[in-house]
């Protein structure tokens, strides 16, 4: 079962809570290519201006999957949460994109309490 979203952060700590154990770097990656469908679309809303939804849509698919694969790698290394979460794209090839999210896996517990 992967690691619940609310437990991902891009902050370095969890307010209330301290990191017990560092499980180490987890990523999740993703690489998707536009579809000829999808380009002809685009240069259409290209020339109209304003938001290229089809590639605003193909972006967003891209990195909720790279997100879901990090949040399952973080879950199999053992961790509870993920901090210092981050995104990156490249460019592979004309019109393929890596999509990466990647973090620090993380077991969080709630701190001691007061003597």
């Amino acid at each position: 079962m992967p690691i619940p979203r609310q437990w991902v952060t891009t902050a370095f700590t969890f307010d209330g809570y301290r990191v017990a154990a560092n499980r180490g770097v987890v990523r999740g990656i993703t690489v998707r290519s536009r579809n000829i469908v999808a380009n002809i679309g685009a240069t259409i809303q290209t020339l109209f201006g304003g938001n290229i939804t089809l590639y605003t849509e193909l972006c967003e698919r891209a990195r909720e999957e790279a997100f879901q694969f990090m949040l399952e790698h973080a879950a199999a290394a053992g961790a509870n949460a993920i901090i210092g979460m981050r995104y990156d794209a490249n460019d592979v090839a004309p019109g393929v994109t890596e999509v990466l999210a990647y973090g620090t896996a993380v077991v969080l517990e709630p701190p001691p309490p007061p003597r």
